[in-house]
């Protein structure tokens, strides 16, 4: 288990973003899985702004992000297809063949989610996974309680998410929403993980998630048991260590 702590936000983003490319520039078809949310908006502006300087070869490297809003078009910002998107797939030029998202709207999620983690596996598997850390510790969008055993599936959202994009969709309390995600047990085959986390706000989360017992009522702690991850933190993040 490495930890790293940088001395602060600036210093955390400049750090994630070149770990995003380092990947990129050691294997040219690495598969990466990123996340969305405001810990990763600055990370990959970075990495944006260091492609368009400094062009490398992207052609072969597939992105996707761990999770997808469910039922919801992806003309709504809030959707992870359109945040990537815009602020990293596209600047780098990724292929659409190459930018793996699962649809937001379907009719058999069941069959969406088989078909994203056959599209993974079928690429290789994946090479660097970046999560964040949720406030409650989910990763991706594995609530506290998940097995740890899950794979690909979809998920209820955390209720102060869920309560957001509710507001900014308008759509009512008995209109289903959710998250296809990654399973844990997806997860933990990843190669490579980055845990990121940022901001006062979640050093206490941090501290669970790295000093207390492994258990499905924190879901990032599963990842003590990973022998790849980091866990990249700003000092903020790490104050309560």
């Amino acid at each position: 288990m490495k930890i790293t702590i940088c001395r602060d936000e600036h210093e955390f983003d400049v750090a994630a973003a070149w770990r995003i490319i380092a990947q990129m520039l050691e294997k040219p078809d690495a598969v990466i899985g990123l996340s969305t949310g405001q810990t990763t908006k600055n990370m990959h502006a970075i990495v944006s702004d260091i492609y368009r300087q400094y062009p490398f070869d992207t052609s072969r490297v597939t992105l996707f992000n761990v999770d997808e809003l469910t039922n919801l078009p992806r003309s709504y910002a809030g959707c992870c297809y359109t945040m990537i998107a815009e602020q990293i797939a596209r600047p780098l030029g990724i292929p659409d063949e190459r930018f793996l998202m699962p649809p937001t709207l379907s009719d058999d999620f069941e069959r969406e989610c088989r078909d994203f983690q056959n599209a993974l596996e079928a690429r290789g598997g994946i090479d660097l996974q970046m999560l964040g850390l949720g406030y409650n510790g989910h990763i991706g969008i594995n609530q506290p309680g998940t097995p740890f055993g899950s794979e690909t599936w979809v998920s209820p959202m955390d209720p102060i998410f869920e309560a957001r994009v509710r507001r900014e969709t308008g759509v009512g309390p008995d209109y289903p929403l959710g998250g296809l995600t990654l399973g844990i047990r997806t997860i933990m085959h990843a190669r490579r993980i980055i845990l990121i986390a940022k901001g006062a706000h979640k050093a206490e989360m941090v501290r669970q998630m790295l000093r207390g017992p492994v258990t499905e009522d924190i879901p990032a702690s599963v990842l003590q048991l990973h022998p790849n991850c980091e866990f990249l933190l700003d000092a903020e993040a790490a104050s309560a260590l």
